[in-house]
């Protein structure tokens, strides 16, 4: 792999990580069109590689929420061992279990991880997928602003943005997107549909490297070029930062619905390349 495809690579997936236009159909799409132009196929272990990059980020952007829930679960193991529960449970103590029963969702994926991952070399999937994803965002703009943050989200709540967030991981469509407009239906504020998005992304991204890693292991490292990979790893975690920010302004906005512009024309156009270079 070249610099420059390291350095592309790592800027599509830092803003279509974040952004909500779905990182994997945009990834697609780039591979697609770097393999049409004569490049090698991206190897499995660079693909791992950006998605611990834009990990960092989030890491970077919500270390005070991320800081709170680990110290909260090292007390809630200690009231556990005491059998003595607060009144009312601390908001950060009841984030981790919003977390949890939202990831649950994506245990239905598993069996059928290799189809879901298949469908990124069509593309024409990835085209309507984008479309959809930008019917999803035009819509959300159009639902009256909810007030439940962590202190009043039911558990139902968190399942069905679980459940959209286990549908976007078909390439093209945006998990960040799709888990936003989830919330925002479901009555979260705008706000903490941006942050819970963004934190429900932890165990995902986490969950779906250690099952991508092994079959990148075994497919082959060339560690020749593992300097060249790290480049586009930290385009990927500064953009993907930037993005962040980015997102939250929008949110406090609630513009949401000027992601499904792009999203139309995106898929409109990847939908006329594909049919024009068939």
């Amino acid at each position: 792999m070249s610099l420059l495809s390291s350095i592309l690579l790592g800027l599509v997936q830092g803003i279509a990580e974040f952004l909500p236009i779905s990182s994997s159909g945009h990834l697609a799409i780039a591979e697609h069109l770097l393999n049409v132009s004569g490049a090698t196929e991206i190897p499995d272990f660079f693909d791992v590689l950006l998605h611990l990059g834009t990990l960092v980020a989030v890491f970077v952007a919500y270390w005070s929420d991320i800081r709170d829930m680990i110290l909260e679960l090292i007390s809630g193991v200690r009231d556990l061992a005491r059998r003595n529960t607060p009144d009312p449970i601390p908001p950060a103590r009841r984030m981790i279990l919003l977390i949890i029963v939202g990831t649950l969702p994506l245990f239905l994926v598993l069996p059928v991880k290799d189809l879901v991952e298949g469908l990124s070399d069509n593309m024409y999937f990835v085209a309507g997928a984008l479309l959809v994803t930008g019917c999803l965002l035009f819509a959300s703009d159009r639902v009256r602003h909810g007030r439940k943050t962590e202190r009043s989200a039911t558990l139902i709540d968190v399942l069905i943005v679980g459940v959209a967030q286990a549908i976007a991981t078909c390439p093209g469509i945006s998990r960040s997107g799709t888990t936003i407009t989830a919330g925002c239906f479901v009555g979260f504020e705008r706000k903490f549909a941006v942050r819970f998005s963004f934190l429900l992304s932890i165990p995902a991204i986490l969950g779906a490297n250690i099952l991508s890693l092994k079959d990148a292991v075994e497919a082959g490292i060339d560690w020749a070029s593992v300097p060249v990979y790290l480049v586009g790893v930290a385009v990927s975690a500064v953009v993907g930062y930037a993005c962040i920010r980015l997102l939250k302004m929008i949110a406090a906005k609630g513009r949401f619905g000027w992601f499904a512009y792009y999203c139309w024309f995106a898929g409109a156009a990847t939908l006329l390349l594909t049919i024009v270079t068939q």
